[in-house]
Order: C-alpha cells, then structure tokens, then sequence
C-alpha cells in the first residue's frame, strides 16, 4: 500500500484531470488534519468549517500547481488553509472577539507574508534549503507557528520550553530565514 504522501500525491495529480471521486478521497483523508489546524487558529467551528470549504476550493483550482519535488502535499494544502485562515481573521479583525494571543499573531496585510511565499511552490525549494540552516529549536518552532497553526504559547507548552525562548527563536529564524532568503 502507498504511504500518506505518495497516495495525497497521487490524488492531487487526478484532482488536475478533474476528477471528483480522487478529489473526494484527498478531502476525506487531509481535511482532519487541515480542520483541526484551521481549529487552532481560528478558534471557531464555523469560522474553521467557512475556511476549510475556502481552502478546498483553492485546492481544486490550484491542484496543477502543486510540485512534489518542492513540498510534501500536507505542507502545500496547510499552507493554503493557513493563508486562509489568517486571510480570514485581517478581514473580520474588528468585528470577531478573539482573544489577544491569536490578534498577536495575525499580520497586518501590509507587510509582506511568508505564507505568500509558500503557497508560491516556486519558491518552497529554497524556504527548504534556508530551513534546513536553521538551528533545531527555530526549525522545530516555525514549523509548529508557521505550518502547524501554533499561537505562541502553544509551541511553548508543546516543546516544554519558556514562551520567551520560543518568541527568541521564531524571530531569530525569521531574520535567518528572511536574510537567506533575499
């Protein structure tokens, strides 16, 4: 039998040709994964279930995009309903009471965003190779915050680590990871 990622691979490849029922199966296998990352961030049900249906959307349109060479499908189709989600909350930031830690981590759609450029499967090869410089604990942590759907504290009492460290080294792989990539 395949493995997850070469069977999601597989699916993404039908799911170009249009096909519904390959389409079907990769939302039933990755769409726990992605609701309960689209959970994390949003903290709502049906802000998560508003944006998953988004994501998957994007998914369909966007599945000749993808490149198994650049990034595991899990990591393309979290990126996408990450973006969502964060595209969600810039949107509804004054009209949803959402608690201080989750506003903080929301980025002002000014500046430009790393998930832009992971979505941007052009340039996941090289997020890859400045990722692979990065000391363990930045690594680890921006994996959690930046794939995974973490806040903060979350990483922190994930890891088991002071949340000071943890904001230390997600800003200081940032610098690294934005340095490399530049």
């Amino acid at each position: 039998m395949k493995n997850s990622k070469d069977q999601l691979t597989a699916l993404l490849a039908k799911t170009v040709l249009r096909d519904r029922a390959a389409f079907e199966k990769l939302y039933k296998l990755s769409s726990p994964k992605l609701f309960g990352l689209l959970m994390r961030i949003l903290k709502r049900e049906d802000l998560a279930q508003e944006c998953m249906q988004d994501a998957f959307v994007l998914i369909w349109n966007r599945a000749g995009d993808y490149r198994a060479d650049k990034a595991v499908p899990m990591t393309w189709m979290g990126a996408i309903a990450r973006y969502r989600a964060l595209d969600l909350l810039r949107k509804r930031k004054h009209e949803l009471p959402l608690d201080e830690a989750i506003l903080a981590e929301v980025p002002d759609e000014s500046q430009p965003q790393m998930d832009d450029q992971l979505v941007n499967m052009e340039d996941a090869q090289r997020i890859n190779e400045c990722m692979a410089g990065l000391s363990r604990q930045q690594r680890s942590c921006i994996q959690l915050a930046y794939f995974d759907g973490y806040t903060h504290p979350e990483i922190a009492q994930h890891i088991d680590s002071p949340l000071g460290s943890v904001k230390t080294w997600i800003y200081r792989g940032m610098s690294s990871l934005k340095e490399c990539l530049s």
